[in-house]
């Protein structure tokens, strides 16, 4: 266990996390409620934010570690051929949306959460506000809204990168010498802990306190990681992990919205993944994962990864 580089590699990622929310937290932003508009300002501390993972494992790997492929060291590769790549990234995308309806289902057996399927009156209010009141489908606003979404997706994709490279990519296998369910809680509770300056901001959880938010954060990764590791050893790259971490945090996200009723409240503590719903849904597909054996092997996989030069 490199120890010393595991520990550098944490106080770089969560040094470089509250420098990036400096301005926020100086100016006291706080989110006390849900809503999809940030100003520039938020948006670009995000932006810095998520590339600090990636910025610290690649210092690590140079300065500390001394590595001669830091590509290689960091899974920083594509899945060959093209034809496996493109099954893994739909495997990727199909993952998380098909998880992140179920926990809707959840929500809404559970009354937590309203379908609107037939005047889509959350949509028209979060993303089409000039049709609030018409009924029927919303054809072309649907049609501008995915595009949008697509174009949204593509451009934060390297952001993305630089928190999965970092997580996934360096910091899960030097751990994986601990075994692999001690390798990803450890990796869970680091990527949730990381997320503290956005916490106490009411990022995640607008509206509940900042200690209760932390804990249901760590709940979240702890359930969370464990499937972007499958997708990210089964793979051999880092690739599917980032592109299941953009549709989870982005599409996942507007989801909720695409398909809820306007007149009903939404907390992300009874909505969603980072929700009880979706800890109930995510803990079923760990343990499917755990019971078929398809975590098994990331022990060895990683390790190799990990010993790279």
């Amino acid at each position: 266990m490199p120890w010393r580089a595991v520990g550098a590699f944490i106080g770089l990622a969560f040094g470089g996390a509250w420098v990036a929310m400096l301005p926020l937290l100086l100016s006291g932003f706080r989110r006390a409620e849900v809503a999809h508009d940030m100003s520039a300002l938020i948006q670009i501390c995000i932006a810095a934010m998520m590339l600090t993972p990636a910025l610290a494992g690649v210092v690590v790997l140079r300065w500390i570690h001394r590595s001669a492929n830091i590509r290689a060291a960091i899974g920083l590769v594509r899945p060959r051929p093209f034809g496996r790549l493109a099954r893994e990234s739909l495997l990727a995308l199909a993952v998380p949306c098909g998880v992140q309806i179920l926990t809707l289902m959840v929500a809404a057996l559970a009354g937590t959460y309203r379908f609107d399927l037939t005047g889509f009156s959350g949509f028209r209010a979060q993303f089409a506000p000039g049709t609030v009141g018409q009924s029927g489908i919303p054809v072309a606003e649907l049609a501008v809204w995915l595009g949008t979404l697509v174009l949204s997706m593509v451009i934060w994709l390297p952001m993305f990168f630089g928190e999965e490279v970092g997580w996934q990519g360096y910091l899960l296998p030097r751990l994986l010498s601990l075994g692999v369910w001690p390798a990803m809680a450890c990796t869970a509770l680091v990527f949730a802990l990381w997320h503290l300056p956005t916490l106490i901001m009411g990022g995640q959880y607008p509206g509940h306190s900042p200690l209760a938010s932390v804990a249901y954060m760590i709940i979240s990764t702890v359930l969370l990681v464990p499937i972007f590791t499958w997708l990210r050893m089964r793979s051999g790259s880092v690739w599917p992990a980032v592109l299941a971490h953009n549709f989870v945090s982005s599409a996942g996200v507007q989801l909720i919205w695409l398909f809820s009723d306007a007149d009903h409240p939404i907390d992300p503590l009874h909505v969603g993944l980072n929700g009880w719903p979706g800890w109930i849904v995510m803990g079923a597909f760990v343990a499917f994962l755990a019971a078929t054996g398809r975590l098994r092997w990331a022990a060895s996989a990683g390790a190799q990864e990990s010993r790279r030069p």
